[in-house]
């Protein structure tokens, strides 16, 4: 059975939790595409990454060789943004605003010496935004992941894919998403989703990613 990848962090800056992991492991084990009688279906496997810099890369690449996934999305916590973000780029630096858990902070720091200045999604990004709308799910397209550790491992899979012997057709990306209410009581006036809403939009981003190969075109830019 095909399986994918579903990857969300520990918690970090002084957070009790982070919505990310929350929202992954509720699918863990859950089967997704394939045919009415179940053919050909993808298992959802969930995996935690740790909020540090190389660590969290590191791990990325100990699941891709263990679970030879034919398709990863990671998820991150992006506390401040009011709906959930497929990215579109992942930039090759990490210039931290704040220490990672173990206490790093890399400043204008390239995250792969010899990989290129950006790496795009994989994943039909607009096609997988359109379909989480549909579901009643706020959700745009993103331009940029931040330079923490969100980027880093984005940046990360993305490299990984690119340069290492992964099975051809591997697709990979990243999807950030709000703080839970719960989160947001403790940041008064910032947004936040309900759990259950995230869920079943990484549901619909896997969905979308397992059946579109070619993305739709239509508008998800910005003027800034």
């Amino acid at each position: 059975m095909r399986t994918v990848l579903l990857t969300g962090f520990e918690p970090f800056e002084s957070e009790p939790i982070n919505p990310s992991w929350e929202a992954v492991r509720a699918l863990d084990g859950e089967r997704i595409g394939g045919t009415p009688d179940g053919a050909d279906a993808a298992v959802i496997v969930a995996r935690q990454l740790p909020c540090v810099f190389g660590a969290a890369n590191d791990v990325m690449a100990d699941l891709l060789d263990e679970l030879q996934p034919v398709l990863v999305i990671a998820v991150g916590q992006a506390g401040g943004r009011p709906e959930m973000s497929v990215e579109r780029v992942a930039i090759n630096v990490d210039d931290a605003r704040i220490a990672d858990n173990a206490g790093a902070q890399p400043i204008d720091t390239r995250i792969a010496e010899d990989g290129p200045a950006a790496y795009f999604s994989s994943l039909p990004i607009k096609a997988m935004v359109r379909r989480m709308r549909t579901a009643g799910v706020p959700a745009s397209v993103s331009q940029t992941a931040g330079t923490f550790v969100c980027n880093h491992v984005f940046y990360g899979l993305m490299h990984l894919l690119a340069t290492q012997s992964v099975p051809a057709g591997v697709r990979g990306g990243f999807i950030h998403i709000p703080y839970l209410p719960e989160q947001a009581v403790r940041h008064p006036g910032q947004p936040s989703l309900a759990l259950a809403t995230m869920i079943d939009g990484i549901r619909c981003a896997v969905a979308t990613a397992l059946s579109t190969q070619d993305d739709i075109v239509e508008q998800g830019g910005q003027t800034h």
